[in-house]
Formats: structure tokens, sequence, C-alpha cells
């Protein structure tokens, strides 16, 4: 586990343009000096991202918002008394500090503040807003603990180790129209949450790659991915591996991970990439099926995920 010195480590390197991959609540980040266009490049060059794919700058205090975006709309502070620190991000018109490969050309940026303390502690002493998508190759599965960060990005300059993240998928990520809001990637923040404090816009259309996560393919593993339905029941069990949520499938697979014993969705958010990951890397598995579940509050998450993960093996 991080201590302050570990963190003072870390913040020294974000001073001096290099990549550190720290613990947020959500997934481990692989953070830079959001104000450092060379450092932020360093991002993309590592993550093999491509350069059209927009970062989220991570601040520490409501202060460092203010300087990175332009005009001012009470509805984000609503919003960030609610949920702020926390797995939400806001897509807001940027400021001119911001440079422009931040945000991949576009006006806007996508802020939060994580809800981890680590991650705080390490923004404030670093003194810049922190650019961070999650610390895995483009496209990859996302890293919930150091070691998954370290199997995908052996050469980065730093970890800070900060143990399992516990929430395990990504922020909820809104942009704020005239109307109210729209959801550009759903997470563990619900559109029923977020509506008791603005309104749902869902009459404007949502521009296409506005924030990150929005691609067809993503949190992809290795190998090969199936959403358990009667297609993928007549795979070869004996050499499958299954992410069980009801405990209802479970007979007849090489193996199980029950990503919870209580049936909370919660436990699914929180699991799921590393039930990923630990087939990924098991020489007995070679095809994993996942338990859907009902794209209900967290549920639409879970299912966003697990349909990314899976789109590049239904077109194979």
């Amino acid at each position: 586990m991080s201590n302050t010195s570990n963190i003072e480590t870390a913040a020294q390197y974000i001073r001096e343009g290099k990549l550190v991959a720290f613990p947020t609540e959500t997934v481990y980040g692989l953070g830079a000096n959001a104000l450092n266009p060379m450092a932020v490049a360093k991002i993309f060059e590592l993550k093999e991202r491509p350069s059209f794919d927009p970062l989220i700058i991570h601040i520490a205090h409501i202060g460092q918002l203010e300087k990175l975006v332009q005009g001012k709309d009470e509805r984000v502070y609503q919003l960030a008394e609610k949920f702020w620190p926390g797995p939400l991000t806001m897509v807001l018109p940027k400021s001119t500090l911001v440079p422009d490969l931040v945000t991949s050309g576009l006006p806007t940026v996508g802020i939060r503040m994580p809800g981890n303390a680590i991650a705080l502690e390490l923004i404030r002493t670093s003194g810049c807003p922190v650019a961070a998508p999650s610390a895995n190759k483009f496209g990859r599965i996302s890293p919930t603990t150091a070691a998954h960060v370290k199997k995908q990005l052996p050469n980065i300059d730093y970890i800070l180790d900060g143990g399992k993240t516990s929430v395990g998928i990504e922020s909820t990520i809104i942009k704020l129209t005239d109307l109210g809001f729209q959801i550009l990637r759903n997470g563990i923040i619900t559109l029923e949450e977020l509506e008791a404090v603005v309104p749902f816009d869902g009459h404007t259309e949502i521009e296409s790659l506005s924030a990150p996560g929005m691609m067809k393919s993503h949190y992809s593993p290795r190998k090969r991915l199936l959403i358990a339905d009667s297609a993928s029941m007549n795979a070869d069990k004996s050499k499958a591996g299954l992410i069980s949520f009801s405990g209802k499938l479970e007979s007849g697979y090489r193996k199980v991970i029950r990503v919870s014993e209580r049936k909370d969705l919660k436990d699914y958010a929180v699991n799921i990439f590393e039930a990923m990951h630990t087939f990924e890397d098991d020489p007995d598995i070679e095809v994993m099926v996942a338990e859907p579940v009902s794209e209900t509050g967290i549920g639409k998450a879970i299912m966003d995920r697990l349909r990314k993960a899976a789109y590049n093996w239904r077109q194979a």
C-alpha cells in the first residue's frame, strides 16, 4: 500500500513531465501533468491510444475547475456538491489553459474529482491537474490493481499502489446541454440519481466520440469473450471460464468466478475487470463467458462494458 513518501515521489514524477499510474475509486489511471502537452503526448504513446480519443482531467479542489473551463454554470456546482469527490465526469467548455491534445481538438473537456484519498493527495502534491485515462493499453481490459497495470504497461515511469479499486468500472460521463444532461458513458452513478439534481435531455443529438469509452470495441481481453446467451451456451465449456452473477449458469464450466455472493450489481461492477484479467492469464481457459444482467440502474454500465469487451470477438 501507498504511503506519504510514495505519493511525494509520484508527484515529483508528475512535475517532471513523467507518467504515473495511480489508483482512483473506479480504475487505475495513467497520469500526467494536464497542462504539459509533452507529458500528455507520452500518455497517448504508452497506451497506443488514438489521438482522436480525448482524456479526462482529474482535480483535487473546485478552484482548479474554474481555471480549466469557460463560463460558470450553476448546474455544475449542484452536481459537484452531490457527486464529487466521486465517479462522475462532466464534459464542459474548456478554457485556453487546457492543451488541445488533452481534448483531441474538441472545444470541451471532461473533468472529475476522484473519490480516492491517494488520488486526491497525489493531485494536491503535484500542484497541477492530472490528465489520466485508464492505465492500460488502448482498448484492452481496464486495470483495477497495480498488478494489472504492470502486466500491460511494464515500462511506465512509476506505479503508485493503492490496492484494489473500490468501484471497478470507469466514471459516468455526462454533458450539459440547454435542456439538461446527456449520458455519454454509463457508470455507477445512474441516470435516475442524476435526474434528481438536473433534468435529463433525451432530445439533443449526442456527438460521437465526444468523450472516452464511446467506441464500439473497448475493455477487450486477448481471449474470446462471449455474453451468455443461447449461442454461447453451445461453446465447449470444458475450456471455458464463466463470469457468474446469479449462480444459475455454472454447470459444466472448467472454471467459474462468481462476482457476487449476494447478487449485488455493485459487486459485479467492482469485480468484472479483475475476472477478465484472471481468465486472460489462465492457461486452462480458452474462452470466457460473462453472465448478462438486466439493463436497469448499474446494470446499464455493466452491460456496456460487456458488449464492448465482446465486440471484436463477435466480428471474428
